[in-house]
């Protein structure tokens, strides 16, 4: 399954403004040969309902402000609770250190801090692709 293009819907859970970060690692995606949705700013909410209609494989959510521990399960419930659980969830964006395994047994697929390689980011995801849900 290596190489699998997978669709990836990319998103700002929150009003937050700070969206290059975002733009930079969805063109990164989308250069590595994946489908990639830019939805911008949503609710967790809408976040899950676009994951829904889009058929989104990955979920990835940027977040620069210290609100990630309310919103990211936020985005994980709707997930599931629109049947969309087996969607893996990635987060970028500035994220303490001491909260990764918290984010992780919330069902956080992949974490990456700001200054994350972006071929760090892409070989995350292919890597992932060739694993099961």
């Amino acid at each position: 399954m290596a190489g699998k293009k997978l669709k990836i819907l990319m998103a700002k859970p929150g009003l937050e403004g700070h969206w290059v970060g975002l733009l930079v690692v969805s063109r990164a995606l989308r250069d590595a040969g994946h489908e990639v949705v830019y939805a911008g700013n949503m609710t967790p909410e809408a976040i899950a309902a676009a994951a829904v209609e889009e058929d989104a494989d990955i979920v990835g959510l940027s977040i620069l402000s210290a609100n990630y521990l309310q919103l990211v399960p936020r985005v994980i419930e709707e997930l599931r609770r629109r049947g969309k659980g087996d969607v893996r969830v990635l987060l970028g964006g500035i994220i303490f250190t001491e909260d990764f395994d918290r984010l992780k047994r919330m069902g956080v697929a992949g974490i990456f801090p700001s200054g994350t390689p972006l071929a760090d980011i892409v070989r995350f995801v292919a890597e992932g692709a060739a694993q099961p849900a």
